[in-house]
């Protein structure tokens, strides 16, 4: 079985720093995705600056089926040693899980990963070794459906401390609190998003160390396909409604003069939903065939600009996930229901949009098309986009 492997993390700055000393890498190579989790000694631009070259170096090297000696030694050489402390530049996680299943996990110094399966913490082979006096624990095992792996720098076991509580939060708390978050259904930025909420409120909002959360989450494949705009030659409206209607998983039709087309191609009548109304985003539709009917370039619009905080590395509001709006259920399934997503994107201009008073053009759709394509590629979703 070929799974796919879902990347999310959420980072929280010290407080008074504009910048994280910890940070996340992932790359997909040849099958395999590969996420780091680096933290910098300190915190600020230096430790921003050691995290960044100690994840690029062993993201690349392990990328390129080099040995974890290989990277423990590069970083070595190239990253200096605090001369007062004379402790480590920077501690790491490296995560590897291919598309078949096999994981390969590297720690050194950071807190232990706490991996899910089934909701519950379940305890993953662990073997120690030493490569150039570093302690290093290496895991290698096979993967399930729904596993959920969960990395964190120090900041969060450690948060609260002396502030609303003595000890900080510890590991054990943080499994507990891991296991009750805990839903199926939540993406891999979700899962981050939480827990990361959840110490800054120990914190009471002031972290006192660079917090991160990053996770990978083994799923399967889940496509959404969107309709957005007429073709630009009407003779390829049926052809292209076709094509779309094949598409496996959830189905969206964006834009009025689109849902027309899909009403005729089925033979199915659109029915207005005035369950919840939101004064700033226009009421969506149902129809038989189809998952969602919505407005076109307002409702996109509002979706646009709601990936932007969503893919944000210090986002934690979920509250957009509660929320009933088309727009909202949109967001919900590209970025937390969907792997793959599919556009097929109509060049066809709107006959109202040419109003001198709404300077809406196909210019702002297909803006809006980039920019949501970039934000799913960053939550490590498959975008294939069709113009026609």
């Amino acid at each position: 079985m070929r799974y796919f492997i879902e990347p999310g993390y959420v980072s929280l700055n010290k407080k008074g720093e504009e910048l994280c000393g910890d940070r996340v890498e992932t790359i997909y190579h040849d099958g395999t995705m590969t996420t780091v989790l680096a933290d910098g000694m300190g915190s600020g631009v230096k430790a921003n600056i050691l995290s960044t070259l100690t994840s690029k170096i062993i993201s690349t090297i392990m990328a390129s089926g080099l040995s974890i000696q290989d990277c423990v030694e590069t970083v070595a050489q190239t990253l200096p040693i605090c001369k007062v402390r004379q402790v480590a530049y920077s501690t790491f996680t490296i995560l590897q899980i291919g598309v078949t299943g096999d994981a390969y996990m590297v720690q050194f110094d950071n807190p232990l990963c706490v991996l899910l399966r089934n909701g519950k913490h379940y305890d993953y082979p662990v073997e120690v070794n030493v490569v150039d006096g570093k302690t290093i624990y290496e895991t290698r095992m096979k993967v399930e459906l729904g596993d959920v792996f969960v990395m964190f720098s120090d900041g969060v076991p450690h948060a609260g401390i002396g502030i609303t509580m003595n000890l900080g939060w510890q590991q054990e708390n943080v499994i507990k609190q891991l296991e009750e978050q805990y839903s199926p259904d939540d993406s891999a930025k979700s899962t981050a998003a939480k827990l990361a909420d959840v110490a800054n409120a120990l914190y009471l909002g002031e972290p006192g160390d660079d917090t991160t959360v990053a996770v990978m989450k083994v799923r399967e494949k889940q496509t959404v396909s969107i309709m957005f705009g007429p073709p630009s030659n009407s003779e390829d409206d049926i052809p292209v409604t076709k094509k779309f209607m094949e598409t496996d998983g959830i189905k969206i039709v964006s834009g009025g003069t689109t849902s027309k087309i899909v009403s005729r191609y089925l033979g199915k009548e659109v029915r207005t939903c005035l369950d919840y109304i939101d004064p700033k985003i226009p009421p969506y539709g149902m129809m038989d065939g189809v998952d969602l009917v919505s407005e076109g370039v307002l409702t996109l619009g509002h979706v646009m600009e709601m990936s932007n905080m969503i893919v944000s590395q210090n986002n934690t509001d979920l509250s957009w996930l509660q929320k009933k709006d088309g727009a909202s259920i949109i967001a919900k399934y590209l970025f937390e229901y969907a792997t793959d997503v599919n556009f097929f994107v109509g060049r066809a201009m709107n006959p109202a949009h040419q109003n001198p008073n709404l300077p809406l053009d196909l210019s702002i759709k297909l803006k809006i098309v980039e920019v949501l394509s970039k934000n799913l590629e960053l939550m490590g979703k498959r975008v294939n986009v069709e113009y026609h």
